[in-house]
């Protein structure tokens, strides 16, 4: 189930993958899918694009990711190096990023609901 209530359009800074968590880019107005769980994570696109193409960002509501592991629902997401949710484990001490709260479960390479919530967590 998705519901984005705000959408954002950049021009992708690289090619983006469907259905990934995307950052901004280090150059203004641009997003790249997101590579790790310290990337300030932006939201997520549902469709891909190819570098320079317009891309419409979901940064609040409920939107529809791809997974890069086993995800449970109700777990926190953060990225995985290819811009896919994974279970936020950060080691104690150590900061993630997260992008929200996975609605549904499912494993790797299935496309399940995020309700967007970015934050930080740190592990205890």
């Amino acid at each position: 189930m998705r519901n984005p209530l705000l959408l954002k359009n950049f021009a992708a800074g690289a090619d983006i993958a469907p259905f990934r968590i995307v950052k901004f880019s280090t150059t203004d107005d641009l997003v790249v899918q997101a590579a790790a769980a310290t990337d300030a994570l932006l939201g997520v696109v549902e469709l891909g694009a190819a570098t320079g193409e317009r891309v419409d960002v979901i940064t609040h509501g409920i939107a529809e990711v791809e997974y890069g592991g086993t995800v449970t629902r109700g777990a926190l997401l953060t990225s995985d190096t290819s811009g896919r949710a994974v279970a936020a484990a950060p080691a104690t001490g150590v900061n993630n990023r997260i992008i929200g709260i996975a609605g549904v479960s499912g494993v790797s390479g299935d496309v399940g609901s995020v309700i967007l919530y970015p934050g930080s967590i740190q592990g205890a």
